[in-house]
């Protein structure tokens, strides 16, 4: 059938990192005459593979550990040349710090650090954020040397889990004021498997939801580990190379074995298994510290073997209920041909290679493609087997929704009917149902206004019995608002603008939506003169840019500030006029003593009753009326009192004195 070797199989980033600094090294001394007798030392097992640490030895690479430290110090202080390779799991903090130091004080010492970028990363978060107040949680191998450098990084009380079910158990051991004493921060070696790593911040988030969770699985550790899943679930054998002493290879063969009967670990290419390739879908994957060349040495073993003691029976004989795999062979646009490595050919028709109808099938599937069916009927006269591919989905999917179920996954899918009470959604091919008040859309609204949308949802409750399930749209928006709220709450501080969105309106204030979190602007806050009320400034709707005045985590509140100096409109008078100047203005209000009038809006000054007229007059309203625009003259401004004095008489008087000077003139 196939031999299938993985993208992302062998050397990761960092090991190549790691074991490029030694190769040159070693290329540079060899290159050197100068360099004869320096001595080159790995920090512990370059990588976890014997066949390559055997070469390097060969060339006369050292191994040494902690305990050689003290002596290799000692020598290079007495002149020796020696070069030090830190490996890609990189070493405790104070083992760094004193070959940090000794390389600076001595010349003939050379230490290289190959740790992996991502596990350098790893280590910052772990010093970054620890401290007395906090506990650093690592899932991951305790004894593992990547995980004893990065909690030596941890300043603070640390611990480490293996596994989702060591954190449950932590979890369930203490009461809850026990669990709150602490800030909790958590992160994961980076070749941690991504389930458990799922599962156990997903225990952990329930207990302590201001949980900082830092997400430091290797993305190449991710993709080799889904890739494992895919190509084993795809595969009658799967073969792991590795060495047993690698953390990442075993986490390989583990998931391996959870999606395909017949797994085998082997250290290279004398330890392959007989299998007949030609009848066989056998796929390879390798872990980190496995060289390229091995694993090809591997896939040339495994081709040239001819032999078929494995799963020997698979193909003698078809019978309904089977499950076999196929290699298309032909597809027209109501069915698809197989190869089913017997003389019977498979035949899926239209509507049992997808739920679709309206999918083409030329599209889904190309020839070549390995496809798992069901056998629903068998013709020894035709030599036909009829196939049910949407069967084997449909159990493999359900599985998928059940551990999606369990681990707390989101999932996406598509809203593809509204029925009585809810809306079904097709997550991995299968329906699933969301009740109505758990879709998001609002009491009595109309449920067919998301149907045709793809949505994120929880699987919130299974029923094997019936093979039924239960999704929350809501429960998504939840997390999602939560986390939105948690990042906001990190982040703010006094004096922070943010641009947000009037909410709602109150006697007292203006509620704002800052992007999740709610800010309240008191009525005082939004403009520089007095309000009734404030529809009289904003609206429901409005955008708004605020500032943080003040805040309260534990009650959730926040105080805005919305007026600002520049627009005080004492500072906008006094910058547009000065004593002495002309102004237009309007009569706001009048009094026995005088009439107000509006400068710029929300600041007014008085032009007293002796100011009115170039004559005496008992009332203002014998001159001026209310709304009436005049011209005048600021003749004084109190700064400190905020009054401002206005007089039409002193215009009118040199006015008549202009004219009084012009019929001089005559």
């Amino acid at each position: 059938m196939s031999i299938r070797i993985a993208e992302h199989a062998g050397f990761c980033f960092g090991v190549k990192r790691a074991t490029g600094e030694l190769e040159r090294e070693l290329d540079r001394v060899a290159a050197d005459p100068a360099e004869q007798g320096r001595r080159i030392c790995t920090l512990g097992r370059i990588i976890h593979n014997d066949v390559y640490v055997a070469g390097i030895r060969a060339r006369g690479v050292e191994e040494i550990t902690r305990d050689d430290i003290p002596g290799i110090v000692d020598a290079a202080d007495r002149g020796e040349k020696i070069t030090v390779v830190i490996r890609a799991h990189g070493e405790l903090k104070s083992v760094v710090e004193t070959l940090t130091a000794c390389a600076e004080r001595n010349p003939g010492f050379r230490l290289l650090d190959g740790t992996c970028p991502y596990v350098t990363r790893v280590r910052k978060i772990a010093e970054e954020n620890s401290g007395d107040d906090t506990l650093f949680i690592l899932s991951g191998n305790a004894e593992h040397p990547e995980v004893e450098g990065i909690l030596s990084c941890v300043k603070g009380e640390s611990m480490t889990f293996a596994d989702s079910g060591e954190v449950k158990k932590w979890l369930d051991s203490y009461s809850l004021t026990e669990k709150c004493a602490k800030s909790i921060v958590v992160a994961a070696q980076t070749t941690q498997n991504l389930t458990e790593w799922k599962k156990s911040i997903n225990f952990i988030k329930k207990d302590y939801t201001n949980a900082r969770i830092f997400d430091t699985i290797c993305n190449v550790t991710q993709l080799r580990q889904e890739e494992a899943a895919s190509l084993a679930g795809q595969s009658d054998v799967m073969i792991v190379i590795g060495s047993p002493d690698s953390s990442n290879s075993r986490k390989l063969c583990d998931i391996s074995r959870a999606h395909c009967p017949n797994v085998y670990f082997i250290g290279d290419a004398k330890d392959c298994p007989h299998i007949d390739a030609h009848k066989f879908n056998v796929a390879i994957t390798a872990g980190a510290s496995t060289p390229f060349s091995l694993i090809q040495e591997v896939f040339q073993t495994m081709n040239e073997q001819t032999f078929a003691e494995l799963l020997e029976t698979s193909f003698k004989t078809l019978n309904t209920g089977d499950i076999v795999e196929g290699v298309i062979t032909s597809i027209s646009q109501n069915e698809i041909h197989l190869d089913l490595g017997a003389k019977t050919t498979g035949v899926i028709v239209h509507d049992k290679a997808t739920d679709d109808p309206s999918a083409k099938l030329d599209v889904l599937y190309k020839v070549g493609d390995t496809i798992r069916a069901k056998v629903i009927k068998v013709s020894d006269v035709d030599g036909i087997a009829t196939l049910d591919k949407t069967r084997v989905d449909s159990e493999a999917n359900w599985d998928k929704i059940v551990a999606a179920c369990e681990s707390g996954e989101t999932l996406e899918g598509k809203i593809v009917e509204a029925v009585k009470g809810g809306v079904i959604i097709t997550l991995f091919s299968v329906r699933v149902f969301i009740p109505a008040s758990l879709t998001g859309v609002p009491k009595d609204g109309d449920l067919l206004s998301i149907v045709g949308t793809t949505q994120k949802v929880k699987v919130i409750e299974i029923k094997p019995e019936r093979k039924r399930a239960y999704a929350s749209i809501r429960a998504v928006l939840r997390e999602e608002r939560k986390a939105k709220e948690e990042a906001f709450w990190a982040e703010i501080e006094e004096g922070k603008e943010f641009d947000g969105e009037i909410k709602s309106l109150t006697d007292f204030g203006a509620f704002v939506d800052l992007g999740g979190v709610d800010g309240m602007v008191h009525t005082s806050e939004l403009s520089w003169k007095r309000l009734r009320h404030p529809s009289e400034v904003v609206s429901v709707g409005d955008k708004i840019h605020v500032y943080v005045k003040s805040f309260d985590r534990e009650k959730g509140r926040i105080s805005l500030g919305y007026k600002t100096d520049a627009m005080n409109p004492w500072n906008i008078f006094t910058s547009q006029y000065a004593e002495g100047d002309t102004a237009e203005v309007k009569v706001v209000s009048l009094m026995p003593f005088g009439a107000f009038a509006e400068i710029v809006p929300g600041c007014d000054g008085l032009i007293h009753i002796s100011q009115i007229a170039d004559h005496k007059i008992a009332k203002p309203d014998e001159v001026l009326e209310v709304g009436q625009v005049v011209t005048v003259k600021v003749t004084s401004i109190d700064t400190e009192k905020h009054q401002v004095g206005l007089s039409i008489r002193a215009l009118l008087e040199e006015a008549a004195e202009e004219t009084a000077e012009e019929t001089d003139a005559e």
